[in-house]
């Protein structure tokens, strides 16, 4: 079992604020069905890296979530992240 730092329980938390934004932010768009397939596709990401343990792949994946967001979902949260 890895040792974990602070640092990832850090990263954990802003994973989920993240997702939280992202969830919040997808009320944006008026297709039910576009919605829920934003929605189901971004979670699936965080499924798919849930398992990444160091700290500078995990920050890597944020920011990268974080731009991904900003492009398909451009609100004004989008600027609070």
């Amino acid at each position: 079992m890895p040792d974990f730092s602070l640092k990832y329980f850090i990263l954990q938390q802003r994973v989920i604020h993240l997702y939280r934004h992202a969830i919040r932010a997808s009320k944006y768009i008026p297709d039910p069905q576009a919605r829920s397939e934003t929605i189901a596709w971004f979670r699936s990401e965080i499924e798919r890296n849930k398992w990444l343990t160091d700290a500078v792949v995990i920050e890597e994946k944020i920011n990268m979530a974080r731009r991904e967001i900003q492009q398909i979902l451009p609100t004004p949260l989008s600027r609070t992240l």
